[in-house]
Order: structure tokens, then sequence, then C-alpha cells
């Protein structure tokens, strides 16, 4: 259920960047998540997602699991974030694309200009019953947790789940 506050945000157009990321990663074969999680994701990317997502970077560091000596250290040099931390921040990719495809796909008029990375940045960090009454944000740290609220994100697109 949208909320009236959340009706009122304003929509913040992601980056070409981080956009190009998203769709590559919701329409990427297994194979090419494998090569996409090899390759990581440009360190900036990791603080344009806080922001996008309306989380504090440090909360946004500890969700991924990266320490943030290295998060900040990667994104001043515009490396790459690779390995778990790497991973972790495909998987947000991968939900926030998610979050925009519900929005994208609702026919009611309180989802135009639906602002879905705000909102998925506030529902990860509120307990679910369907997880037991964990937060989503516990989950996000691996391949299989980012699967669990994948499904929890299908189940609220479909009805079977408020």
């Amino acid at each position: 259920m949208v909320t009236e506050q959340q009706r009122k945000v304003r929509v913040t157009p992601l980056s070409d960047e981080i956009a190009v990321i998203i769709d590559r990663v919701n329409a990427a074969t297994p194979i090419e998540i494998v090569e996409i999680e090899r390759s990581g994701i440009p360190g900036p990317m990791i603080k344009e997602l806080s922001t996008r997502l309306d989380l504090p970077m440090a909360r946004m560091f500890s969700i991924l699991g990266i320490p943030k000596a290295t998060a900040e250290k990667k994104a001043a040099a515009n490396e790459r974030v690779t390995g778990q931390g790497g991973y972790a921040a495909i998987g947000m990719l991968r939900l926030l694309g998610i979050a925009q495809e519900m929005a994208a796909n609702s026919t009611s008029e309180a989802a135009k200009g639906f602002d879905a990375a705000r909102w998925l940045g506030q529902w990860l960090e509120h307990p679910q019953p369907a997880l037991g009454g964990r937060k989503p944000a516990e989950f996000v740290d691996t391949p299989s947790g980012v699967q669990i609220v994948a499904r929890v994100l299908g189940a609220i697109e479909s009805g079977a789940y408020q």
C-alpha cells in the first residue's frame, strides 16, 4: 500500500551508468551474472545507490558487508568493488530493478512518479513477517538472501503478500 508520504516523494532519475547496470543485471542469464559478479561494479556506484535508496552511506556499507574504508577508497579511486561486497551490491541493484518494474507495471494512479528506489530503501529496513520478522536488509549480503528478498517482492507485486 502506498502512503501519502510516498506519493509525494520526488523521483530523481538514476544516472545513466546505474540504470544501464540495473537493466543488464535484471536481463542477464546466469552465465552473464557470473561475468558481472567477476567484474564487480564501480566504487562510486555504491555511494550513488546509497543516495538513491535514501540510506546513510554507513548503513549501505554495513548492509553490503563492505568496510567503510574500503568503500571510500574504491569510490575515490574509481576502482571496482568485487568479491562478497560486489556480489551484495549487484544483488541490491537487482532488487532495485525489481522494485522499479513493480512500479512500472502498476496500473494505480499512485504509481505514477513513484520513487521505487526510496521505497525500497525504506522497505529494506522494516521487519517483514514473510522473513520471520527480520528486515530484508539482513539478507542482501548473500546471493541466496537476495533471492529470498526478491521472492517477497514478487509476492507483494502479485498481491499475495502485503
